[in-house]
């Protein structure tokens, strides 16, 4: 394998840097080595800095360039990799990078505004304020875009289900994502929940926010007009979440609970008031650009806005709204205090963007103003305490860039010399069948979604059917959305380019089973660490995979997250884990699609083709004990086939539902349709193999459909793949290969109540 180098790319030149050479107003004292090592800058970035600046930082400087040229918000190890992914597709109005979110058209003159995010530090070590701001934070970004948030998601990972510490993790994080979203008034309405020993030091916390605007309607993230003023507004700036962006950009360690402090608190309610003034700001016109204020608060959000606009900003510290008096200049600018925009505004009416906000009774304040020099100054009692080159600081501009080295892991040797063979066929089925919709992985989330309020709000209304994604209606058209977050790493960790290409089909698959179009992808990619050249293997490989399916089903990558680190202190990484979410548009009404069964006596088919392949399955992984295989077999054209074909099912109102085939494999997809509906099956084997991988496998590129008996010459006639025709709906109980293998009734309880037993005795 070809090892790259490790040099940083820095840009010869910074445009305006040598027009504006810095000297400060007071003498500072000069930042030392010990101290950037300290802070996560390395000697060679240290020099570059001093470049850049023409002399030695001070410490507030070197503070900033620490949060700023950190991974979380520089992607300096992965950005390499990101360009690859396709940015264009039919429906794209805003490509990757250009905005805080992604943004396509869905028709109607209406866009849709998405992008989702990691905060799995921050919940790794205080489980609800970590979900909860994880949640608010992924709100802002759309609403400050000019969208108006309509659904979340989430995706979560959590270690053994058993453990104490899972436990409690698992409450905080449901119980901070129910709280923040509940209160704050925006339905959640779908997402995944994993268990695995991987994930017990680091775990996930994966939240996707969707929203609603007119297309041209959108608001950039920018600082034109030289003189314009800057107001800060929101909830006032404290000293939680300082350097957050940081303590995201390393490892775990069992000294992590005195990182506290960089956990940020959130308030659903000043959210609210927020999202209200902020869309009726937006609406007078006086709003020249909006950014929300994440990671690295004050300073990311003054240097991006500045560097995209080619401007600078001179920002007066003193003036910042405080909840604590004794903050230090360095503090206000890395706080990540919850709930607090950044706007800049047409200078002339300052007037009415304060009105709106004394009406929503938001704390505010004018901070400073739009300058011409391309530097971010930042003063504080009349001292210059930090004057930087905003484009040095920001992704894409200054920031430096590593092509790190990799190889391939020792583990995969391991899984090329699997031999299914060595696996013994299980005899008693249905006794394992009971095993497999038991698995905290198979089984029903229940107790954790119906924590979260899936129909709050009244602009957009999910349909809360069983389906395989999420449908949101849009007001006033005939359209929906239709949303879906998915991931299986194990697949991942057995072949990261085959894993992730799945995961961009299994959401694909998921919009498709629904009776939607898929539109565009948002992605958040959680790694170890990336010094880690086993790790680096794996996520250059994923991307690769995930550039392959995303061109197959032409579903550009709006943009998202990476989130590295995910590794404790004793090189135990999590699996790798790029959470796919994805966004379809649904055309009519009549074309969504359900998961269960409708009537007794329908015709119940499977469209793909089964093959005797265990690989990664659930069954070989949690029931035969085997925990290295390979990842199931997969073909993106057989893929991308099988969709167009249920597609064409689907408009030709010949599907009664549909849901495809994945964890827990076939009888599992037959036992979840039987469940929605009532109604029970009675089905057989169809092709020649060991009967474990027929129901338990989980090879890919297979959906079940149940259609109506006088319309299966119709189906077969219209499709041109392979297909089984399985059985028929039929009963209140789950007959396989003319074997009953129980009650739908004693099944529900099972699937229902398996993670509730655990979790909450």
């Amino acid at each position: 394998m070809l090892l790259l180098s490790t040099n940083a790319i820095f840009p010869s030149a910074f445009p305006n840097f040598a027009a504006h050479k810095i000297s400060m107003s007071t003498a500072p004292q000069e930042a030392t080595l010990s101290q950037a090592l300290e802070l996560g800058i390395n000697e060679e970035e240290f020099q570059k800095i001093k470049e850049v600046l023409g002399r030695t930082p001070n410490f507030t400087e070197l503070s900033i360039y620490s949060v700023m040229w950190s991974e979380h918000c520089s992607y300096k190890n992965s950005i390499v990799w990101l360009k690859k992914l396709p940015k264009e597709g039919p429906m794209m109005l805003a490509e990757a990078g250009e905005e805080n979110a992604g943004l396509v058209d869905i028709g109607d003159g209406l866009a849709c505004c998405f992008k989702i995010e990691s905060h799995n530090h921050p919940s790794a070590i205080e489980p609800y304020q970590g979900a909860a701001t994880g949640v608010g934070g992924i709100n802002r970004d759309i609403f400050s875009m000019g969208a108006r948030p309509i659904a979340q998601l989430n995706s979560l990972r959590f270690g053994n289900i058993h453990s104490d510490r899972t436990k409690w993790l698992v409450k905080g994080v449901v119980k901070g994502i129910g709280d923040y979203g509940n209160s704050f008034g925006i339905p959640t309405v779908g997402g995944e929940v994993y268990f695995d020993d991987v994930y017990e030091t680091n775990i996930l916390v994966n939240a996707m926010s969707v929203g609603i605007m007119d297309v041209g309607a959108e608001v950039s993230a920018i600082a034109e007009g030289v003189g314009n003023p800057v107001y800060i507004y929101g909830s006032a700036t404290g000293k939680d979440g300082i350097a957050g962006a940081a303590f995201a950009s390393k490892d775990i360690g069992e000294d992590a609970m005195d990182d506290l402090p960089a956990v940020q608190v959130g308030d659903p309610f000043w959210e609210k008031l927020i999202l209200e003034a902020t869309m009726e700001i937006i609406k007078t016109g006086a709003v020249v650009g909006l950014q929300d204020m994440g990671a690295a608060g004050i300073t990311c959000s003054t240097s991006e806005m500045s560097a995209k606009s080619e401007t600078g900003m001179k920002i007066d510290l003193s003036e910042v709204p405080l909840r604590q008096d004794d903050m230090k200049g360095w503090e206000i600018l890395l706080s990540e205090s919850q709930e607090r925009m950044l706007a800049v505004v047409k200078k002339g009416r300052e007037a009415e963007v304060e009105k709106i906000l004394e009406k929503w009774d938001l704390t505010y304040n004018q901070i400073g103003e739009v300058t011409d020099t391309g530097n971010v100054e930042y003063w504080k009692d009349g001292v210059c305490e930090a004057e930087i080159p905003a484009e040095s600081l920001v992704l894409g501009g200054g920031a430096p860039v590593y092509h790190r080295e990799w190889e391939e892991p020792a583990y995969l040797e391991k899984i090329n010399s699997f031999d299914p063979n060595s696996i013994e066929e299980s005899t008693d089925l249905a006794g394992v069948s009971r095993k497999i919709i038991s698995l905290p992985n198979v089984a029903s989330k229940r107790w954790v979604y119906r924590q979260y309020d899936s129909m709050v709000g009244t602009i957009n209304q999910s349909t809360n059917q069983s389906s395989d994604a999420a449908v949101v209606k849009i007001k006033n058209t005939d359209r929906s959305l239709a949303l879906t977050v998915d991931c299986n790493a194990r697949y991942v960790h057995a072949n990261p380019e085959k894993g992730t290409a799945i995961a961009v089909a299994e959401a694909a698959r998921n919009i498709v089973c629904t009776g939607g179009v898929p539109s565009a992808v948002t992605n958040c990619l959680n790694f170890g660490n990336p010094y880690d050249k086993g790790v680096y293997w794996q996520f250059k490989n994923a991307i690769m995979g995930m550039k392959a399916a995303c061109k197959k089903f032409k579903t550009p990558v709006t943009g998202g997250n990476v989130s590295f680190y995910n590794q404790d202190s004793k090189g135990n990484a999590v699996y790798p884990t790029p959470t796919i979410g994805m966004v379809g548009v649904i055309e009519k009404s009549e074309h969504i699609t359900t998961l269960g069964y409708k009537s007794q006596g329908d015709v119940i088919m499977m469209l793909g083709k089964s093959k005797n392949d265990l690989g990664s399955s659930q069954y070989l992984a949690k029931i035969k004990g085997v925990d290295l295989s390979p990842c199931p077999e997969f073909d993106l054209d057989e893929e991308f086939q099988l969709q167009q074909n249920l597609q064409n099912l689907i408009k030709a109102g010949l599907v009664q539902s549909a849901h495809d085939v994945s964890e827990g494999g076939l009888f599992t997809t037959l036992l979840e349709s039987a469940m929605a509906s009532g109604n029970g099956f009675e089905v057989s084997q169809q092709s020649e193999m060991r009967a474990d991988a027929y129901w338990f496998g989980e090879s890919q590129s297979r959906i079940v459909i149940s259609i109506k008996p006088e319309n299966l010459a119709a189906v077969k006639e219209l499709i041109d793949i392979d297909f089984e025709e399985l059985g028929a709906v039929k009963g209140s109980e789950c007959v396989i290969d003319e074997n009953n293998w129980g009650q739908l009734s004693e099944y529900r309880d099972l699937y229902d109540n398996a993670i509730e037993k655990v979790i909450v005795n």
